[in-house]
C-alpha cells in the first residue's frame, strides 16, 4: 500500500463524525497535531481514546467548535478541558469498553492509530497499545495508520495487515515515555515492602499505574515463580523477568507467558517487549475478564486509591467533583482477585497526600466516585499496616482502617466513627 502524507489521510474525517484515538506509549502525536491543522474545514469530530500522553494539540480551547474529548479515561493529557467542560469523560470498566463498539453503542466513523513497520507478509503491529485499540480497529469504518519504525512489533492480538487500513502516513516519532520508579517516596517503598508480603510464590500479579506498583515490584526480588496477567506491563517487571523471579510457570492459563493489554514506561521496556514471543498482548475485554482472571490461582491484584472512606469505599477517579482519572480496570481484577483461588484484591495508598492531606477519611468528599465498593475491597495497605476488611462489620471497618491511619488523623477519625455508629 502507498504512503501518503497526513494530510492527504486526515481527508477522511468529516464533521461530526466519531474518531477512536490510539492511547498511552501510541498515543498519535503527530498525528494529532496534523488533524489540529484541518480544523477550520471541521466541526464538531468527538474523539474517544483511554490515556492519552503528550500534547495532544486538539484540546487546547481553540479547538472546542472544531474536535471535543469523550474519553473512556481522564489522562493528564486531556484532564484540564474535561474539569472545564470542554470535554466529557464516560465512566466504564476497561474490560467493557470493546462492547461500546462492538454493540454500536458507540459507533466509530474512523480510528486513528500508531503501528510498527509492516513485516515482509504485509502485518504490522499495534505495538504497546492493545487494549481496546483491536475492537476500535475491528468496528471502526476507516483505520488511518501512522506507521512509525520505532514502535515494538508486540505478539498477540495486535497484528493488523495493511489491506486493513484506508490511509498510511509514514512519520518516525519517538513513543511517550514514562518514568513511575523515579521518585518513589520512603513511605511508598515502605507500602511496596508490605504488600510483598502478602504475596505468595507461584502467585499471578496484576499491577495498576503508578509509584506503589513500581515500589511492588521492587520489594519481590526475593520471591520465586511469579506469574503476571495484568491489564499494564511496566519497566518494573523487566528486571523481575530477566532475573527469572516472573517465569509464569504455575500460571493455569497462558504457561509461560506475561499477558498484558498495553506497556507503558521507558525505552527500555518497549525494546523488552519487541518482538519477544514470552509476552503476550491481548484483547482487553479477554485480559480483564474476571472470569479469565479467576482461572489462574493466587491472583493478586494491586492497585491504588485516591481516598478511603472508613467503611472500606474506595474513591479512585475523581477528587470530589474533580475528574481525576477513570474506572479503569482496577474493579475488573479486584473482583478477578477475589474469585481467584487463593487470590487478594489489594488496595494500597499513602496515609496522606504530598501536600498532607488525609487519604483515609471519615467520608468521600461530596462527589467523589466509588469506583471500588466496600463489598469487594478485602485489603488495604498503607506504610503504616495492613487492614483486612473481608467478612468484618462496619465498625471492625473502622477500627481496622483507623489503625493504618497516619498518626495525627486518629484521633479525629474516632471521633468521626464513635458519632456514626454510636459505640465504638
Amino acid at each position: 500500500m502507498t504512503y501518503v502524507s497526513a494530510a492527504e489521510a486526515l481527508q477522511i474525517i468529516q464533521s461530526g463524525q466519531r474518531v477512536f484515538v490510539h492511547g498511552s506509549a501510541c498515543t498519535p502525536i503527530f498525528m494529532l497535531q496534523q488533524l489540529a491543522e484541518q480544523a477550520p474545514r471541521l466541526r464538531d469530530v468527538e474523539l474517544v481514546s483511554i490515556s492519552l500522553y503528550g500534547d495532544v494539540t486538539v484540546d487546547r480551547p481553540q479547538y472546542s467548535p472544531h474536535f471535543w474529548f469523550n474519553s473512556l479515561f481522564v489522562s493528564g493529557s486531556i484532564r484540564q478541558a474535561v474539569n472545564e467542560g470542554r470535554a466529557d469523560y464516560v465512566p466504564v470498566f476497561l474490560s467493557e469498553i470493546p462492547e461500546l463498539f462492538k454493540r454500536g453503542i458507540l459507533p466509530l466513523d474512523a480510528a486513528i492509530v500508531q503501528v510498527s513497520e509492516p513485516d515482509a507478509h504485509g502485518y504490522c503491529s499495534l505495538g504497546t497499545s492493545v487494549d481496546i485499540a483491536r475492537s476500535a480497529v475491528n468496528a471502526a469504518r476507516h483505520v488511518i495508520a501512522q506507521v512509525n519504525p520505532l514502535v515494538p512489533r508486540t505478539h498477540g492480538d495486535g497484528m493488523i495487515h495493511v489491506s486493513s487500513f484506508h490511509a498510511m502516513v509514514w512519520q518516525e516519532t519517538p513513543l511517550q515515555e514514562v518514568h513511575f520508579g523515579g521518585d518513589v517516596s520512603a513511605a511508598e517503598m515502605q507500602i511496596g515492602q508490605r504488600v510483598a508480603a502478602l504475596i505468595d510464590d507461584r502467585s499471578t500479579l496484576q499491577m495498576g499505574i503508578g509509584s506503589i506498583p513500581d515500589a511492588v515490584l521492587r520489594s519481590l526480588g526475593s520471591h520465586q515463580n511469579l506469574g503476571v496477567h495484568t491489564e499494564m506491563f511496566s519497566d518494573g517487571l523487566v528486571d523481575l523477568l530477566e532475573k527469572g523471579v516472573v517465569n509464569n510457570r504455575f500460571k493455569k492459563i497462558h504457561p509461560g507467558k506475561t499477558v498484558t493489554a498495553f506497556a507503558l514506561g521507558t525505552r527500555r521496556l518497549y525494546d523488552f517487549v519487541d518482538d519477544n514471543p514470552a509476552v503476550a498482548f491481548l484483547d482487553v475485554d479477554y485480559v480483564n475478564d474476571t472470569s479469565v482472571i479467576r482461572r489462574n490461582k493466587r491472583v493478586i491484584a494491586i492497585n491504588s486509591a485516591i481516598e478511603v472512606d472508613i467503611t472500606g469505599q474506595v474513591c479512585a477517579d475523581s477528587i470530589g467533583t474533580y475528574h481525576y482519572s477513570g474506572v479503569g480496570g482496577q474493579m475488573d481484577f479486584m473482583r478477578g482477585a477475589a474469585l481467584s483461588e487463593g487470590g487478594k484484591p489489594i488496595v494500597a495508598l499513602t496515609s496522606r497526600t504530598a501536600k498532607g492531606i488525609p487519604r483515609i477519611v471519615p467520608m468521600l468528599k461530596p462527589g467523589a466516585g466509588v469506583v471500588s465498593t466496600r463489598a469487594h475491597v478485602h485489603y488495604v495497605v498503607t506504610e503504616y499496616g495492613t487492614a483486612f476488611l473481608f467478612g468484618k462489620n462496619l465498625r471492625e471497618r473502622a477500627k481496622a482502617l483507623i489503625a493504618i491511619a497516619h498518626p495525627d488523623d486518629r484521633e479525629a477519625l474516632e471521633r468521626a466513627a464513635a458519632e456514626r455508629f454510636k459505640e465504638f
